[in-house]
């Protein structure tokens, strides 16, 4: 099984690259959507993230209210480390089982975090989408409606830019068109293929 790490820090477009890579028959394993899943109303992992941080990070349907969570992770850094024992090995085992059932020629592992958290250990090669800072904050800002505050400090929380680009096997520059990135894909797609 190959398997490429996609990352890149925050708005810089791994969401429109992993889709890419999708529509040409690569299967996709995203580590946020299955942090997401883990913590769906009645699961365990959001019972004990409501047992430590309290009924408050709740909405009132019983989902996980994330601004509320971000907020108390990002204003007391111990906190988030409790986050990440709770919800950390779930999200692992999740990973690992969707890589061990993938059927495509290569499977792409979209992780923001991937980097950060070890997850590069699962993969065969790592593939990073860079932006400029700026770029990122601005498209941050337009897609998720936070302020520049906000995606600073969470960019702040990742990796830099240099360390993640210095950790590429692969880098796909999404500074210019979406074209141009679709062309970068189907580059990466072919070395990738001849790989397996």
């Amino acid at each position: 099984m190959f398997v490429v790490g996609l990352t890149g820090g925050i708005g810089s477009g791994k969401t429109t690259i992993s889709d890419t890579f999708a529509r040409l028959g690569v299967n996709i394993v995203d580590a946020d959507l299955i942090a997401k899943e883990i913590v769906a109303t009645g699961s365990p992992a959001l019972s004990s993230i409501r047992d430590h941080f309290g009924t408050e990070i709740l909405d009132k349907s019983g989902n996980l209210n994330r601004a509320k969570l971000r907020k108390i992770i990002f204003d007391e850094p111990s906190q988030r480390k409790i986050l990440e024992n709770i919800t950390h090995p779930l999200i692992r085992t999740e990973i690992l089982r969707q890589l061990q059932q993938s059927n495509s020629d290569y499977t792409i592992l979209s992780a923001p975090l991937l980097l950060e958290n070890g997850l590069d250990s699962y993969v065969d090669r790592v593939a990073v989408v860079d932006l400029a800072e700026e770029a990122q904050v601005q498209r941050s800002m337009r897609r998720d409606g936070a302020s520049e505050e906000n995606i600073r400090a969470i960019i702040a929380s990742q990796i830099s830019r240099e360390e993640r680009l210095k950790r590429a096997d692969d880098i796909i520059n999404n500074s210019g068109t979406i074209e141009d990135a679709k062309q970068q894909v189907a580059q990466l797609h072919r070395l990738y293929l001849e790989s397996v």
